[in-house]
């Protein structure tokens, strides 16, 4: 069959307004300065459907300055963009939209469904606590296990969240991993030939680019909105308050040190954020860190390559527990991996105790612990 012969299905039917997008459209409307941030894993980071919004703001509004915030990093999904919120957003300063993607990555990382919505609706709590005006769009990505899912009637654990969030909180959605799945079923195109990838060619970021764009044409055309106020939380303990602690504030024993420019000496790949930073390093079993904090939950973000190794943990002197460092693309990337220790803290202050396990996992070639950032809610 011919693609280009089928009519194709109409991007309005995956866009969800809700209290639309009142405030940044007038902010883009009254000709001054904007910023619009993109929030996201490798699909953001990428050339294509970011570039496209980008330019099409700036040629809808040329009177507008933009300030166009690209924080998107390969790999990572809702879990790390709550604890780095603060940093890569909204230290920048005013930001009037703010687009967010997470449930490729999500699915891919295994991110189990409670922490998705801590995470997701933690975002949406610290930017709208932040600054109450900012308008968020949510969208959903697509993949194969997506697709895989709707032919079955299912909907994708990771689309369900991000669609529950967003309309808890009265936002804009997309879900594009729906849109995806019903025009491979419309025979509209092919994700061998066309699409190829869960990173799409530009076939499929031209598509992403379309129904985002159908998106602001109607809320722009549409001039109505609802200003919301910000409802109760969906569950207790969000990671509304999700925030980095800086490595040096450890209190550290044997075998660690503070690398102030640190970069792989194994030629491995590396992610954007993730090289020349300070990073905590040891690479000794036995070597021991306490780190002193505020908040109901704790974790870290480690950089986790061929040789991670396992680490022991407490939090206030309770039963140690385990977990292992080493993951399954560790083997040719340093990869960001953010893990939480502890939640469903009493809200105060803790002591975490951190120590480098003798034992390791098969596959790695070490016992090494490297840490970008604590991550504290």
């Amino acid at each position: 069959m011919c693609y280009g012969q089928v009519k194709s299905l109409d991007d309005g039917n995956y866009i969800q307004h809700r209290a639309g997008l009142i405030h940044a459209v007038k902010v883009f409307q009254q000709g001054k300065k904007a910023r619009v941030a993109f929030l996201g894993g490798s699909i953001t980071y990428n050339p294509g459907w970011r570039d496209k919004v980008s330019a099409d703001l700036q040629s809808r509004f040329p009177e507008t300055q933009f300030h166009f915030i690209a924080a998107g990093i390969p790999s990572l999904g809702s879990l790390p963009h709550a604890f780095r919120l603060k940093q890569d957003v909204l230290d920048s300063g005013k930001v009037d939209l703010l687009f967010i993607e997470a449930a490729v990555n999500d699915e891919v990382n295994g991110t189990d469904s409670l922490t998705q919505i801590r995470a997701l609706e933690g975002i949406v709590r610290n930017a709208k606590l932040h600054q109450p005006k900012m308008d968020i769009v949510l969208m959903s990505f697509a993949d194969p296990d997506k697709t895989k899912a709707y032919s079955e009637g299912k909907i994708p654990v990771s689309v369900h969240n991000h669609e529950l969030v967003a309309s808890h909180y009265g936002l804009p959605s997309i879900n594009l991993a729906k849109a995806v799945s019903d025009r491979l079923a419309n025979h509209e195109f092919s994700w061998e030939k066309d699409f190829k990838d869960l990173h799409p060619s530009p076939f499929g970021q031209d598509l992403y680019f379309k129904a985002i764009q159908r998106l602001l044409k109607d809320e722009i055309g549409l001039k109505k909105g609802l200003a919301t106020k910000l409802p109760p939380s969906l569950i207790g303990d969000s990671f509304e308050n999700g925030h980095y602690v800086g490595v040096e504030n450890a209190k550290l024993s044997n075998g660690w040190s503070v690398k102030k420019d640190w970069k792989p000496d194994d030629g491995a790949n590396t992610r954007k954020g993730f090289v020349h930073i300070p990073m905590l390093v040891s690479t000794q079993p036995g070597s021991e860190l306490t780190l002193d904090f505020k908040g109901n939950a704790i974790g870290i973000a480690v950089v986790s390559g061929a040789d991670a190794g396992i680490i022991n943990y407490s939090i206030d002197g309770k039963p140690e527990q385990k977990i292992d460092l080493y993951t399954k693309w560790s083997k040719s990337l340093h990869l960001p991996w953010y893990l939480v220790l502890g939640n469903d803290l009493a809200h105060g202050h803790h002591e975490l105790k951190l120590t480098i396990s003798g034992s390791k996992n098969e596959n790695s070639k070490g016992n090494s612990a490297r840490i970008a950032h604590f991550l504290v809610n």
